[in-house]
């Protein structure tokens, strides 16, 4: 059961990964678009502008959970690298249930009332021209940390496993 469970979850982050690649591409088309409308013909659109912003914060958010399942997180290496397989596991798992977890569990509990509030209030972008249905971008934090603990529990649950000794 925690097989299939955890290849499930593992699927969602590569999904959430791959959706954080092709943003990552309409945001390169769109700054492309939006420096030529600015540069050639003068002029410039609030809402192409706020969206490229609203795409990169939506790639690091949607990205956090595939970079964590291909271990691809900055951390000290020195230390790290200098450790066994089972120190390293023992790492990840004090990392993950005292930091990651915790981590991920405040910042869904702050902005889920923040991104309820934007929704029930059909908030909007102050700037003139600018995008709306702003609940979608903020919608992006919950979503994102919610990934990341997905993950993250995977991580230790697959570290637990190797510390005693199970095939992963």
């Amino acid at each position: 059961m925690f097989r299939g469970l955890v290849r499930g979850i593992e699927g969602l982050s590569a999904w959430s990964g791959r959706i954080a690649m092709g943003f990552a591409l309409l945001l390169v088309l769109l700054t492309a678009f939006e420096t030529g409308e600015r540069y050639l013909l003068n002029r410039s659109s609030g809402a192409v502008q706020e969206l490229t912003w609203h795409l990169y914060a939506a790639i690091f958010l949607l990205g956090f959970a595939q970079t964590l399942r291909e271990d691809g997180h900055v951390r000290v290496d020195i230390f790290y690298d200098r450790l066994s397989k089972k120190g390293q596991a023992l790492v990840n798992i004090l990392s993950m249930v005292f930091l990651l977890i915790p981590f991920c569990l405040m910042m869904i509990g702050f902005s889920w009332g923040w991104v309820v509030k934007a929704f029930l209030m059909s908030e909007r972008s102050p700037d003139p021209g600018g995008l709306p249905a702003l609940w979608v971008l903020k919608a992006m934090v919950p979503v994102g940390f919610g990934l990341l603990l997905l993950q993250g529990l995977v991580e230790l649950f697959k570290n637990s496993r190797f510390l005693l000794g199970r095939k992963e």
